[in-house]
Order: structure tokens, then C-alpha cells, then sequence
């Protein structure tokens, strides 16, 4: 099922946001499908976040968390317990598969499992060069100077080339 609106238009307007695009149009597929575990998403602040998942009964060797390429996964698999004779089984032993979309420059920092919930510390880490930074305007005079002093350098390099030659 694909979203009701048309994102055609920006497709063909725009470079590099196909992925975005992609997440949009089918976001309507994945939320119906994921229920188990339920989970909270936590802004700690402003770069840093924290996903909290119930998973009462698991225990640290039963969770399995993978970071990849823009994405958290989280799997969780019980052991059989075939030596245990069950008269009611009513604490479900399923296994679980939970996906987190991760946007770009976010890591991974830290994992804990106590009183039953999985508690996974994620961080935003842009790159130097990535920051935003302030540009100072300069005047016209002081960039003409920059290339006339450019120009003069490169001349008299040239002439002590042909002098030397």
C-alpha cells in the first residue's frame, strides 16, 4: 500500500533524497506490521537519543543488536525449554525482529538490559566538515588584491624561469 501522496514532482525536482522518498511512501507497510516489542524513543537532547524496548523474560544472551548501514536491528530468540512440563503457557516465548531506520551521521553508543527493558543510547555525530560555519563577507577591494598579488607572483616566477633558462 503507498501513500496517498503523490511525491512525483519532488522526485524529479531533487538529487539524492530517492531514500527519503522510498521511507515516506512506505511507511504505511511497516507500521501495521511491527507491534512486539512495544518501545519508546527518547530525545535526550539535541544529538543525543535513547530507545527503550519492553523485552521482559529475555535475558542478555537472547538479544541480538546489529547496527548497519542506517539501520538498528534488534532480535531477540528464547532457547527451548523442551525439559519443563507446561500445564498453562500464558508469557509468550516468541521471537521478535524489531528495525529502527537510523538517519545519517547517527552511532550507536551503548547498550543495557535491566528490570526488563532494553535501553539502546544512539548519538549524532556530524563531521567537521559537515558543521555549519560562519563565512565573513569581504569587501571587493580586499579579494582584487588577493588576485592582483596572485597575478604579480606568478609572473615574476616566470621570469626568473626564462632568466634561469
Amino acid at each position: 500500500m503507498r501513500s496517498a501522496f503523490d511525491f512525483a514532482p519532488y522526485r524529479r525536482s531533487t538529487i539524492g533524497f530517492d531514500r527519503l522518498f522510498d521511507l515516506l511512501e512506505n511507511s504505511g507497510l511497516a507500521q501495521g506490521s511491527e507491534t512486539y516489542p512495544p518501545f519508546d524513543l527518547i530525545q535526550v537532547d539535541d544529538n543525543h537519543y535513547r530507545i527503550s524496548l519492553a523485552v521482559a523474560g529475555f535475558s542478555r544472551d537472547e538479544i541480538d543488536i546489529t547496527a548497519q548501514q542506517n539501520q538498528l536491528i534488534v532480535t531477540g530468540k528464547k532457547a527451548d525449554d523442551d525439559k519443563v512440563n507446561y500445564i498453562h503457557r500464558g508469557i509468550a516465548n516468541r521471537q521478535f525482529e524489531r528495525r529502527f531506520g537510523l538517519a545519517d551521521f547517527i552511532k550507536v553508543t551503548d547498550a543495557d538490559l535491566r528490570d526488563g527493558l532494553l535501553s539502546i543510547d544512539l548519538v549524532r555525530e556530524i563531521p567537521e566538515a559537515m558543521r555549519p560555519r560562519r563565512v565573513s563577507i569581504g569587501g571587493s577591494q580586499t579579494n582584487q588584491a588577493s588576485i592582483d598579488s596572485a597575478k604579480q607572483q606568478t609572473v615574476e616566477a616566470t621570469a626568473q624561469e626564462s632568466i634561469e633558462a
